[in-house]
């Protein structure tokens, strides 16, 4: 459980380092960015072998209803990101489609996954999205001038595609999503 937490309390400071110290941040230039990148790879990987290899309580488990609800989240979730990447309509409209898509996300995964490393792990990362989204929302806000429909279309094939390819990894490592 140790590898786990260290995990999301790197992830949540390298994340944040930016917001409660950008004169810091901003001194270090480019190589800056390098550390928070190599921060962020490390925690991946402290993450993913301390959920592995985690125990805890267990409080509850998948059922029929709530995987569907699950399955819904993460689309939407998904789509969150790419509209954000692509600067669709609701990144016009919300500031934080990402961020956002982070919290569905887990809450998603909270819902099919009732156990302590789940609530280490998701619980975790959606309430370092959180913060992010109020320290963000503390600076003045530039709306993204919105790119079209094709964009639209592109984000919306790029949310079935990459959901596709986020069920099957979950397949290749043993937690079928589809039931």
């Amino acid at each position: 459980m140790i590898l786990l937490i260290l995990g999301v309390v790197i992830w949540a400071l390298a994340h944040l380092f930016k917001r409660l110290a950008p004169e810091a941040r901003a001194k270090m230039g480019p190589q800056g960015r390098a550390m928070v990148s190599g921060l962020l790879v490390l925690s991946l990987v402290l993450m993913v072998i301390g959920y592995r290899s985690a125990d805890g309580a267990f409080f509850w488990g998948r059922s029929p209803a709530v995987t569907g609800i699950n399955n819904l989240l993460m689309l939407v979730a998904v789509y969150l990101f790419a509209a954000a990447g692509m600067k669709t309509k609701i990144a016009q409209v919300y500031r934080h489609p990402m961020l956002l898509g982070v919290v569905l996300w887990a809450v998603a995964h909270l819902l099919v996954n009732g156990d302590t490393p789940s609530f280490v792990l998701f619980g975790g990362i959606g309430i370092w999205a959180l913060v992010e989204m109020v320290l963000i929302s503390r600076t003045a806000w530039v709306r993204p001038k919105g790119k079209g429909v094709k964009m639209e279309i592109f984000a919306i094939l790029g949310t079935v595609i990459v959901y596709g390819a986020i069920a099957l990894v979950h397949y290749a490592f043993g937690y079928p999503v589809f039931g």
